[in-house]
């Protein structure tokens, strides 16, 4: 019972989307009609407070990759998306980005700092 209690009491995690993920989003599902329902379960798990995926080394910020099987090809998870996120707090995570390993490389650093500057600015305006 108790365990049942402190998980009630956790906060949902509150995720925003970069300009740059729901383009991502809108152009892989096109060419990939479940795209929505694969990457869900991902996200459920993100506003439950789980961190999920691999921390991307020597990224300025708190970012993370996940890896997502692609349900319109059948190859596993190493030919799906990756979901690029950035972890603000722990209760603000940012999707930044989302691709498909099989039509794109690794996003850089540099492109993902640049990512997360545009959807600050916009923030603040």
């Amino acid at each position: 019972m108790e365990r049942y209690r402190n998980q009630v009491r956790q906060p949902k995690v509150k995720i925003e989307y970069t300009t740059e993920f729901k383009r991502n989003i809108r152009t892989l599902a096109k060419k990939y009609r479940h795209i929505h329902s694969d990457i869900q379960p991902i996200l459920d798990r993100l506003q439950a407070g789980e961190i999920l995926g691999d921390r991307v080394p020597k990224a300025r910020h708190t970012i993370f990759k996940v890896r997502i099987r692609n349900s319109d090809i059948p190859k596993g998870k190493r030919s799906g998306y990756r979901l690029i996120y950035y972890l603000k707090t722990p209760e603000n995570i940012i999707l930044v980005a989302i691709y498909s390993k099989l039509e794109q490389g690794d996003v850089s650093n540099a492109q993902i700092r640049k990512i997360i500057q545009e959807f600050d600015n916009l923030l603040r305006s």
